[in-house]
């Protein structure tokens, strides 16, 4: 057996743990979700206008990366969320670069 199947089967247990947690509180894991992009927008807005608009695309392609690694981390493992929301998320294309 090879180091990484033997890693999988030792953290499945807590994986189990982490997606009945998911299917309890999605709700919740939502709002908190919802409130991290509107913070991760409004400090984009700020450093925006403190510099001026000078560096608006990095700024707007920082912003979406963030957005995009935040989704991806409480999607993970294809738990579904408490809209009934698939957790892998085919649907959201990674952020432009």
């Amino acid at each position: 057996m090879g180091l990484l199947h033997t890693l999988k089967v030792r953290l499945a247990p807590a994986r189990d743990k982490v997606t009945h947690f998911a299917h309890q509180h999605g709700d919740t894991i939502d709002r908190i979700e919802h409130r991290i992009e509107h913070g991760i927008d409004r400090a984009a807005k700020v450093v925006d206008e403190r510099t001026k608009g000078k560096y608006s695309d990095r700024i707007h392609t920082g912003t979406g990366k963030a957005k995009h690694a935040m989704d991806r981390l409480a999607h993970m493992g294809g738990t579904e969320t408490g809209d009934g929301e698939a957790g892998t998320r085919p649907d959201v294309p990674p952020p432009a670069s």
